[in-house]
């Protein structure tokens, strides 16, 4: 079975910065590309950005410019850098890492439960 914690989550004001971190831990054979999520009150679950094993990335236009994932893939870990924060970045973040687990043929994606991002002054 494979694990995702993330972390970092917090409350900032406009226009500050966080830093989240998303581990991935448990029996896992590879991880292929690991992304993060995020969650408004009352809207749908939107892709924030995504990373695959070799580096690239991929961006909602809604960060560009602002936001700058990374990964170290020696700890299975993917971190999201959020500079020039701004009110509506308000929500709930989740990893997302698509991971082939030992003895499985496959991979399958696993989830965090989150960690919230408040923006306000």
């Amino acid at each position: 079975q494979v694990q995702v914690v993330e972390s970092g989550g917090g409350l900032v004001q406009p226009g500050g910065s966080l830093r989240l971190s998303c581990a991935a831990s448990g029996s896992i054979f590879s991880i292929n590309a690991m992304g993060w999520y995020r969650q408004a009150p009352g809207k749908e679950r939107e892709l924030v950005a995504d990373i695959t094993s070799g580096g690239s990335t991929n961006y909602a236009d809604f960060v560009k410019g602002r936001f700058t994932t990374s990964r170290d893939n020696a700890k299975n870990t993917m971190y999201l850098q959020m500079n020039s924060l701004k009110p509506e970045d308000t929500a709930v973040y989740y990893c997302k890492t698509r991971a082939r687990a030992w003895g499985k043929l496959s991979a399958a994606d696993y989830w965090g439960q989150g960690t919230q991002v408040t923006v306000s002054s």
